[in-house]
């Protein structure tokens, strides 16, 4: 169940559509505490969701969001769980994204 509802979230996180690009990742900032570990079968699929595009919007808004989905996920998940997602998107970003992912991993 989990996978199909983030098989149908995860397009929001990365919308054409600024607004709602951004409500999706404030709604996935407010998930996040109470999912918490149980968001493990799919970390691998939001990771990237969260972290392209996001990371490095110039809108100030998507990044904000992103970068607190990015702490409450430090904060709330056990951090061997994003290791290996952290490092893969690290080794393929550039610019602020790849600052921010990197300062994380540290």
């Amino acid at each position: 169940v989990l996978f199909q509802i983030f098989d149908a979230f995860k397009p929001r996180l990365h919308d054409s559509n600024s607004k709602v690009n951004q409500a999706a990742l404030e709604a996935m900032h407010r998930m996040i505490p109470l999912l918490k570990d149980n968001l493990s079968p799919v970390i691998n699929m939001l990771i990237p969701a969260i972290v392209d595009n996001n990371l490095n919007s110039k809108n100030p808004g998507i990044y904000t969001a992103a970068t607190n989905v990015i702490q409450a996920l430090c904060q709330h998940l056990d951090t061997s769980l994003l290791l290996q997602p952290f490092c893969t998107k690290a080794q393929f970003l550039s610019g602020k994204a790849k600052q921010d992912l990197t300062e994380k991993l540290a």
